[in-house]
């Protein structure tokens, strides 16, 4: 997987070497001056089928940040589809602008002439400011998408699978980490209380863990307090706590946060959670921490919209997310008896996946 830094300086990134190093197969630069679109969709790997991921707008701080962001993402696409046994490749798009303020119908279109004009190779979604709504103003211009509404015969927001599948890969960290994978009276701290977030909270006061939050959003705070009683938190980081579950951004479990941690399980929905892989995997084992691989038990949402792309049946889609607890399992299994981190270990598994594929393709 990438490695994480906390600095690019333009004096040290240079596209072509990035997308050497990282193995990406396409990136194209969407401009559309009338619209004000700005996008850069990344095709990482298209071995065991289309790259499918979601449309992230976001307001970067400047272009670099936005090309490193979809790099990383579109990579992870990859590796979350190869070891949740998908036949789908790895992609992401991003969308550089402010959602709440520059997203239009117009824009969406646009882009989806965009996604349309690659033939299949990258199939579209919802993320991180983007909304069902929107994948409809791209189905206008494109089939290449899913996301779509329930009423237009989608799968609708990923996000309940998302947090579905994250709670499925903690219940088995505590399983095994405490020998039981019962939730109930465990302190658990949720950093980041949006759609997946809120999600996860509900599904843990329902098993009536010990639950606490933080996140910027003070409205999330207040609904996810007095509709689970969840309490809130400062610096949710530093408190004693079972499990920690990071849902908010990448890069979280650095050099600093590591040191504050006081859990005996990470299981969250943020992507990229190891700011340096190669260097917090092997700290966290280092602790006695056990960690649920973040492109593992994240790949609900995935899982959801594959569903969708192949005829949507909700209940297919929760089984299959449901397979994230015994694979999660599988991964702690692997990593022990290979004395790997368990990042390390899912990585590898995912990649023998690829490399068995690429093979198959290779003798048709």
């Amino acid at each position: 997987m990438i490695e994480a830094t906390a600095v690019e300086t333009s004096t040290d990134w240079d596209l072509f070497s990035k997308l050497g190093k990282y193995d990406h197969e396409q990136i194209l630069v969407c401009n559309d001056n009338t619209t004000g679109l700005k996008a850069i969709i990344a095709v990482h790997n298209t071995i065991l089928g289309p790259g499918l991921g979601g449309t992230r707008m976001w307001n970067y701080k400047s272009e670099q940040e936005a090309i490193r962001d979809v790099l990383r993402l579109s990579r992870g696409m990859t590796y979350k589809a190869a070891i949740s046994g998908l036949n789908l490749g790895g992609a992401k798009a991003v969308i550089i602008g402010d959602a709440d303020k520059q997203k239009s119908e117009a824009l969406m279109r646009r882009f989806g002439k965009f996604v349309n004009n690659l033939g299949g190779k990258y199939i579209t979604a919802e993320d991180v400011g983007t909304t069902t709504q929107d994948m409809e103003y791209v189905n206008m211009e494109t089939d290449y998408v899913v996301g779509l509404p329930v009423s237009r015969g989608g799968g609708g927001d990923p996000s309940p699978l998302t947090a579905y599948g994250v709670y499925m890969g903690m219940k088995a960290s505590a399983k095994k980490q405490f020998g039981t994978d019962n939730l109930s009276g465990k302190k658990v701290g949720v950093m980041g209380v949006g759609k997946v977030g809120m999600h996860l909270v509900e599904l843990l006061s329902k098993e009536n863990a010990e639950v606490y939050v933080s996140d910027i959003n003070e409205a999330n705070l207040e609904e996810a307090s007095k509709t689970y009683g969840a309490k809130v938190v400062e610096d949710i980081v530093s408190i004693e706590q079972d499990i920690f579950a990071p849902c908010a951004l990448g890069g979280i479990l650095n050099d600093e946060n590591i040191a504050k941690l006081k859990c005996a399980v990470i299981a969250g929905a943020a992507n990229n959670q190891l700011d340096k892989e190669s260097v917090h995997g092997p700290l966290l084992k280092e602790k006695g921490i056990a960690y649920a691989p973040d492109f593992l038990i994240n790949a609900g949402g995935l899982i959801n919209v594959y569903e969708e792309w192949n005829g949507y049946n909700r209940e297919n889609a929760m089984h299959d997310t449901e397979r994230i607890y015994q694979t999660t399992l599988d991964i702690y299994s692997y990593a022990e008896a290979h004395d790997m981190h368990t990042q390390a270990a899912a990585t590898k598994l995912a990649e023998e996946r690829l490399s068995l594929m690429r093979h198959v393709q290779s003798r048709i």
